[in-house]
């Protein structure tokens, strides 16, 4: 089943310079970029982005990451395009990911893992539109 997920490289991953690796890993794996923009979140566009974990006890690091420089903001799609991600981001602590992935290339710790990447269709409907809203994709 084609679907479209929203996957962040995050700031980490930006101040490294390994968007176009990142990139064309996506493309490797069949996950075509749609809409794509680089941005810098503010803190509010960042906590209302990761909203559903404002009790954790990370937002506020979490947040304050997301916002410390640019990001590429993208809509994938591709076949299972949700799951395809997952597997190639790998685990989110880079430690524990698989040898190959995304986080177990370029992450450096569970908060600078270097990519984001929807969990679910109703995480993905949530984040393309709040990333995206009003476009035609």
């Amino acid at each position: 089943m084609v679907e479209r997920t929203l996957a962040i490289i995050k700031p980490d991953a930006v101040k490294k310079q390994v968007i176009g690796d990142v990139i064309q890993r996506y493309e490797a794996a069949g996950l075509h970029p749609i809409a794509m923009k680089m941005m810098h979140l503010s803190q509010s566009t960042a906590e209302g982005f990761y909203a559903v974990h404002r009790e954790r006890p990370f937002f506020h690091e979490l947040t304050a990451f997301m916002s410390s420089g640019p990001s590429v903001v993208l809509v994938l799609e591709g076949k299972n395009a949700i799951q395809a991600n997952r597997d190639l981001m790998g685990a989110t602590d880079p430690q524990k990911a698989v040898a190959g992935t995304i986080r177990s290339i370029h992450g450096a710790s569970i908060e600078a893992n270097a990519v984001h990447g929807s969990d679910s269709p109703d995480t993905a409907s949530f984040e393309i539109g709040y990333f995206f809203p009003g476009m035609d994709l």
